[in-house]
């Protein structure tokens, strides 16, 4: 097995760490950067809020340079355990996806989060430019007043296609790890035809059923859902 790590730059370290403790080979090339978004209205949003939920920990990141003092107010959600740790971190306690189901499904099953509680609330999502609807649409549907803060954009970074791929086939990669759709639309996008059949043949590790549906209708043939994007849940799929 060889890897191809695909987070973005300085997101990959511990997973090299524990790769590098298990003397499993890897590639890392990013297939996502982000790039921060003014947002000098996120402090008038938290003021106003009843909910806030933090979609990633990147939508922690880029919101700490527009809060200088965080609202107690609030009750705060987190998508992940990554992205509870980073708010706990700043000090703030998060309510946080279940274990089992750490995608916004899971933040939807929180007692917090049920109809009768969040019926006429007041809920900031905060996240980065063009994130699932999901959450959103569901809040409303159960009589929440929903809006967006959103604190970064994600793109992919240039590169010179054919040489990237004729470095992960000569260095072997059979196994690639993805832990977003946008990376999924990255790595495909830069693959070109003569290389595709290779791609397919490839074992994708992704991290949820939405993102192992997009890689089924891509035609990936070898695909396992890790259930979560952090390193244990992609370190299990791995059998690591």
């Amino acid at each position: 097995m060889k890897l191809l790590l695909t987070r973005p730059a300085g997101r990959n370290d511990t997973m090299i760490g524990s790769l590098k403790q298990r003397e499993i080979p890897f590639m890392e090339t990013p297939l996502l950067q982000v790039a921060a978004i003014a947002a000098p209205q996120l402090n008038q949003q938290l003021a106003a809020a009843d909910i806030v939920i933090f979609i990633s920990t990147n939508a922690v990141t880029f919101a700490q340079t527009s809060v200088p003092v965080w609202p107690t107010s609030p009750q705060y959600y987190a998508v992940g355990q990554a992205t509870t740790q980073a708010l706990r971190a700043l000090g703030i306690n998060a309510y946080s996806t279940p274990e089992d189901n750490q995608q916004t499904e899971g933040l939807l099953s929180l007692d917090g989060l049920q109809p009768a509680v969040v019926a006429g609330k007041r809920v900031v999502i905060v996240r980065g430019v063009g994130g699932r609807e999901t959450l959103a649409q569901q809040l409303q549907d159960f009589g929440a007043h929903v809006e967006y803060c959103e604190v970064y954009q994600r793109q992919c970074p240039a590169y010179d296609n054919q040489a990237l791929i004729q470095a992960w086939r000569d260095f072997g990669v059979d196994t690639i790890v993805i832990t977003s759709g946008e990376a999924l639309v990255n790595l495909i996008n830069l693959v070109t035809k003569e290389n595709f059949s290779w791609l397919l043949a490839c074992h994708i590790i992704v991290p949820s059923i939405r993102v192992e549906q997009q890689a089924n209708k891509s035609g990936f043939r070898y695909i396992t859902n890790a259930g979560a994007a952090n390193d244990q849940a992609v370190l299990a799929a791995l059998s690591l």
